[in-house]
């Protein structure tokens, strides 16, 4: 299994962990508490913790090697598992949004002080899981890894939401009881549209866009600065995972042998793969120079 992956895999089980546990404390504080706003925060975190085993699963699918019939390997399965926890979070905004409208009409009592302090706990706690979680998913450029911090992130506003609504209620008094409802409202549209964030990217991968050109200018400038070889022409790259296969074209002299150019072409995959090593093949058309 390659280093990434092992990251990836330790960075799912904390989001596991992690997220359960604050389900728990939300859930209790939001139920005594009087906060349906906390209550609605466990529901979305609850749904964190099945997307994260989702991630997991995914991420351990994913370093499947390749075989017969995957030449590419199993990579492809991670943008996938994003698809599914997209869903995870349009479901728990959903849920949060029909809570809220149907508690907002629903006479209730202003919630405790002491779930401030609990969510302002909640608040840090979460900010720093996006954190961790999200430099893990860029390290190893896992769009599965980066969707979890998202996550992370989503419920860190929820319950900022959840803190200034609760605050206005406690600080406005009657009248003002459904306040921290309205937050929770808010917050809900919030997800909505990190959703499309986290779903935009994933589509892209499964559809083979390019969105690599950073890797590219290293192809090219690696390719070209090898000797015998005069100009790079096409370069496309797919994702897998968080490895990448590149499809290359390199001129050649016109007059070489074809084992010459056949070598060339082996040395510069050996190049690129050793200077890339999120790169795991290159597959390398070499052209004649006359043709360019």
């Amino acid at each position: 299994m390659q280093p990434a992956f092992r990251e990836a895999i330790k960075a799912s089980y904390f989001s596991i962990f992690g997220n359960a546990f604050l389900a728990i404390v939300k859930a209790i504080t939001g139920i005594f508490g009087n906060s349906y706003a906390l209550i609605a925060d466990a529901i979305e975190s609850t749904t964190d913790v099945f997307s994260s085993l989702l991630v997991l699963l995914g991420l351990r699918y994913a370093t499947k090697p390749a075989d017969k019939n995957h030449p590419y390997g199993h990579g492809k399965a991670e943008p996938l598992i994003t698809f599914m926890i997209v869903g995870f979070l349009i479901v728990s905004a959903t849920i949060i949004a029909y809570a809220s409208i149907e508690n907002i009409q629903t006479p209730h009592e202003v919630p405790e002080p002491y779930t401030l302090i609990v969510l302002a706990v909640i608040i840090v706690v979460k900010e720093i899981f996006y954190r961790f979680i999200s430099k893990k998913g860029t390290e190893t450029d896992s769009t599965a890894l980066k969707a979890d911090a998202w996550h992370h992130r989503s419920d860190a506003i929820t319950s900022l939401m959840a803190f200034i609504g609760i605050t206005v209620a406690l600080v406005m008094g009657k009248g003002y009881e459904n306040a921290d409802d309205w937050a929770a409202l808010f917050a809900s549209g919030f997800i909505f549209f990190n959703a499309y964030l986290i779903f935009r990217p994933a589509l892209g991968e499964v559809m083979d866009e390019h969105r690599y050109m950073d890797i590219e200018m290293q192809i090219r400038k690696i390719s070209i600065a090898h000797p015998g070889v005069i100009d790079t022409e096409k370069c496309f790259i797919r994702k897998t995972g968080m490895t990448y296969h590149v499809d290359l074209h390199i001129a050649v002299k016109s007059d070489i042998s074809v084992k010459t150019g056949h070598d060339i072409a082996h040395r510069v995959k050996d190049e690129i793969l050793e200077n890339i090593p999120q790169i795991a093949d290159v597959l390398i058309h070499v052209e004649p120079d006359d043709e360019l």
